[in-house]
């Protein structure tokens, strides 16, 4: 067959048989070319498949040795915690155990404080507890003592006694003897319990101590509806007894124009002053004080002083004889003073010469330590006339010159 032969038409252009073959040829090596595109391709494709392989194992061996030397490293700093780890345990440990060993240390000491403390205060306890049986006998035998002081200031003349025992008590403490007589006898025979002596010759003072507490007493026993008769009944008896000791004991010439009504209580005092003032002022214009022992005792002071100063003018001429030759020996150690302080002044003076010497003598070591020596020339030998005048010493060891510099 002919290659022009038109083998079919493909729109208006005929297809020849030469050109099918062209297109058959151009289709055959484009199928070469792509068939050698395609393995060429897939060879590059293997080989950089297998590039990408080795390059994935050389990473991945990188990995592991930067694993393993991780690991490595890690067991290497594993074991150096652990080393660490175990020295600050036992390091720890020994600090708990001296710790705990201090702590049982001091809990034993505190313990033996405490045992120590606990037996002192049961010590202080017994002792205390000792004190109060003490304190507890004492208080039953002073209970006696009052039910026994009860039944005495039951009796009007034990009772008596009571205020005379103390009166005599203060009076006693507060003057001397020979200035006070208990229970003396007046020239009209009444006998008060208490007669001080005055000093200078003036008239005694007479103390009181019959206080009708008997009285007092039923004003306290007595309820809200007796107090009343109470009260009254002891004003009476209050203003007969002071009748009584301004009648008996105030005697011109004899006594003072003053007596002391005893009273032996502060409280029974306060309560005459405070609600019958009526008393207190029929007192006062019968020339009757009502003392109480605070009062009396400071009244006995004031007349102990008193006898003191009496004394002391009684005394004073022979203080006056002790003063002169006081004044004789004064004058006599003036003198014995000025003597001395004349020989103080000599033994100064005579002090400031030997002080003065000494200066000189040191002066004079100082030029003797200043000295010059040389060999003296022999016989004959002139010297020379410009040196400063010296003196000649003969030694045993030879004949030597002292030049010495007058400085003065």
């Amino acid at each position: 067959m002919p290659l022009n032969t038109t083998l079919f038409t493909l729109g208006q252009y005929p297809v020849t048989l030469a050109i099918l073959l062209i297109a058959a040829g151009v289709a055959l090596v484009a199928m070469l070319i792509l068939a050698a595109l395609g393995w060429s391709a897939s060879r590059r494709s293997a080989e950089n498949a297998r590039l990408d392989a080795e390059r994935r194992a050389g990473e991945a061996e990188l990995r592991m040795a930067e694993i393993l030397k991780a690991q490595t490293e890690m067991q290497g700093r594993i074991a150096a915690m652990t080393d660490v780890f175990g020295s600050r345990q036992h390091e720890l440990n020994q600090s708990i155990n001296q710790r705990i060993d201090g702590m049982t240390h001091r809990i034993g000491q505190t313990m033996t404080e405490q045992t120590k403390q606990t037996h002192e205060n049961l010590r202080r306890l017994q002792e205390r507890l000792a004190v109060i049986d003490t304190a507890q006998n004492n208080i039953q035998a002073l209970a006696k003592d009052v039910v026994g002081l009860q039944a005495i200031l039951s009796n009007k003349q034990t009772r008596g006694a009571f205020g005379q025992s103390r009166m005599e008590t203060i009076v006693a403490d507060g003057l001397p003897m020979g200035a006070y007589e208990f229970q003396a006898t007046l020239s009209n025979s009444s006998r008060p319990d208490c007669l001080i002596r005055m000093p200078n010759g003036q008239p005694s003072l007479v103390v009181d101590a019959k206080f009708p507490l008997e009285a007092w007493n039923a004003i306290r026993d007595a309820g809200p509806d007796g107090a009343k008769i109470a009260s009254q009944q002891f004003r009476r008896d209050i203003e007969v007894h002071i009748k009584d000791i301004s009648d008996k004991y105030l005697i011109r010439g004899e006594t003072q124009d003053t007596a002391f009504m005893f009273v032996p209580s502060e409280s029974i005092f306060a309560e005459i002053h405070e609600n019958f003032e009526g008393i207190v002022q029929r007192a006062h214009k019968a020339r009757i004080v009502i003392v109480s022992p605070s009062l009396l005792m400071l009244s006995i002071q004031v007349i102990q002083a008193v006898l003191k100063d009496q004394r002391m003018r009684e005394q004073a001429h022979l203080i006056q004889g002790e003063v002169i030759r006081l004044m004789e020996d004064l004058t006599r150690l003036d003198d014995r003073v000025q003597k001395l302080q004349g020989h103080f002044s000599a033994a100064q003076k005579d002090v400031e010469q030997i002080v003065t010497s000494s200066s000189k003598l040191a002066k004079r070591g100082e030029r003797i330590e200043a000295m010059e020596f040389e060999v003296v020339p022999p016989q004959g030998a002139v010297s020379n006339p410009v040196e400063a005048p010296s003196r000649s010493v003969e030694s045993r060891t030879g004949q030597l010159k002292l030049r010495v510099v007058d400085e003065d």
